[in-house]
């Protein structure tokens, strides 16, 4: 029992990873610790089921879980260490101390504790493993250019709420090898994004298009095919925009690459946010970080809706404002242009997804009844390819 109290007070002492003491299952085991002090057996057995419920609803393995979970953790040290920030002698001492603690919890046998508490009924007991703590977190902070830090451990895609970024938990797992066609477009974005996964000049990219032809599917492919070398994805609202610049200030110094994804870009004459998209492309508002590029997407090639009042408007200088206004997709260092798929284009893709979905059907038939469905539907495209294929797979032709 004194070791267990003496664990719990250790634990109470954590600097660097005191977030941990915030966790569910952290919080759980040391309630857990203060009933088997007390040693009430109806509290004693309800502390032990709630710890284990919480742990299981994760993983059983106890030790696993705390590694994560240290893993995982956002604290100073790491993020010094990721900016590249000299580390204080009392930092390292404490990194020391309070892995070490760790792997104490980390090594409790739910046997041992099951010895504490009044009572001979079964308990269920958790898994542990024997990790080296220490070793690990190292070799973790050592790749932290391509792990990262916080939440850019467990997740690569990001929206932005409250200023703050919400990871997406269940992102679109497209891979490059599921798209087909684009070839040449897509292979404009891989190589813009492995020069800023490089370190070297990377463009602002601009993906314009026809509806349904892959160019956010793209973006969000690209993010999953080079998530391991440190790239992740932070999507903003058009109506977000302004809080670029506080975003650029936070990630700056981040050893991550960022693509700050804005879908289905356009804007209107009297759009606030056209200055704001204005001045982050030039550069104006905050200086462009090495580690951060934004990529867009739209149905227009101009960005902002002009109509012919805005070309025959009562301004001196009309002609001045319309080009201001239809030149803002120029501000962009790269642009790429998505075009519908003709026939034989059309077909090569029905053929592609076919095989990925396991169709197997006459091709003759099979472009044929792909062929009506586009006509159906308002025209070729990937999107409508891969709806078709969907219907064919669920009716199990």
């Amino acid at each position: 029992m004194e070791n267990l109290r003496q664990l719990v007070l250790k634990l109470r002492s954590l600097v660097l990873f005191r977030g941990l003491l915030e966790d569910p299952a952290i919080q759980k085991f040391m309630a857990l610790a203060d009933e088997a002090e007390q040693g009430d057996p109806e509290k004693c057995v309800a502390a032990y089921s709630d710890f284990c419920a919480r742990l299981f609803a994760c993983r059983v393995n106890f030790s696993d879980y705390i590694l994560n979970t240290l893993l995982e953790s956002e604290n100073l040290y790491a993020l010094k260490k990721g900016r590249g920030e000299n580390v204080e002698p009392q930092l390292e001492k404490c990194l020391k101390n309070e892995l070490a603690i760790l792997q104490e919890l980390a090594g409790i046998p739910a046997a041992q504790i099951k010895r504490l508490l009044p009572y001979d009924g079964f308990l269920p007991e958790w898994e542990i493993s024997d990790h080296n703590f220490t070793q690990v977190y190292r070799d973790r902070i050592a790749h932290i250019g391509t792990h990262g830090f916080g939440p850019f451990v467990k997740y690569y895609f990001f929206t932005v709420a409250e200023g703050g970024l919400v990871p997406v938990k269940y992102p679109d797992e497209t891979r490059l090898s599921e798209l087909s066609g684009y070839e040449y477009e897509r292979g404009c974005v891989v190589k813009n994004t492995l020069a800023l996964l490089k370190g070297k000049p990377a463009a602002n990219v601009l993906l314009y298009g026809d509806s349904g032809t892959g160019k956010s599917s793209t973006v969000k492919a690209v993010v999953n095919e080079f998530a391991q070398q440190g790239l992740r994805l932070i999507e903003i609202k058009k109506s977000q925009l302004r809080m670029i610049p506080a975003l650029i200030d936070s990630l700056g110094k981040n050893p991550l690459k960022f693509i700050l994804f804005i879908d289905d870009l356009s804007f209107t004459r009297d759009d606030d946010d056209f200055g704001a998209l204005k001045a982050i492309l030039e550069g104006s508002v905050s200086a462009r970080t090495k580690n951060l590029a934004v990529y867009a997407t739209s149905n227009r090639r101009h960005l902002v809706r002009e109509t012919f009042s805005d070309r025959e408007g009562d301004e001196v200088h009309a002609n001045d404002t319309v080009q201001q206004l239809t030149s803002l997709s120029d501000r962009f260092g790269l642009t790429i242009t998505f075009s519908r798929p003709n026939r034989e284009q059309y077909f090569g893709i029905v053929d592609h997804l076919a095989k990925l979905y396991g169709v197997v059907m006459d091709t003759g038939e099979l472009h044929r009844q792909a062929e009506i469905y586009a006509l159906e539907r308002g025209g070729r495209s990937p999107r409508v390819a891969k709806q078709f294929l969907e219907q064919v797979q669920s009716l199990g032709v």
